[in-house]
């Protein structure tokens, strides 16, 4: 037995601002440089992916991403300052949820609840 945890930030009236998800496409994003071979290796359509970008981008009051338009060498999307921090910031909020859940599990449930 082991405890799961999930985090997301959300504004007032509920809606997601990010998550492992987001967190999934700006990774993909920064390693490719591109939204478009993002979307094909997440298996997301364009449009769906840009949404969920510009959804958080609307919810922050800030953009996440930069993109250039021209294709090939020219074209591409990265990812801004205020993209690298937020990305840093919720893995680092995530890392220490998921810590501390851990440690109150082990405390309340015991060490080796694999064996039951």
């Amino acid at each position: 037995m082991k405890i799961r945890t999930k985090i997301w930030i959300s504004d007032d009236h509920e809606q997601v601002i990010f998550g492992n998800g987001r967190v999934r496409i700006l990774e993909t994003i920064q390693r490719l440089g591109s939204m478009n071979k993002a979307a094909q290796e997440l298996k997301m359509s364009y449009r769906a992916l840009w949404g969920r970008i510009k959804s958080t981008e609307d919810r922050l009051g800030r953009k996440i991403l930069v993109t250039h338009a021209g294709g090939g060498r020219h074209g591409g999307s990265s990812l801004t300052p205020d993209g690298k921090n937020l990305l840093k910031a919720y893995k680092q909020l995530r890392n220490e949820v998921v810590a501390l859940a851990d440690k109150e599990f082990e405390k309340i449930f015991g060490k080796n609840q694999d064996d039951t």
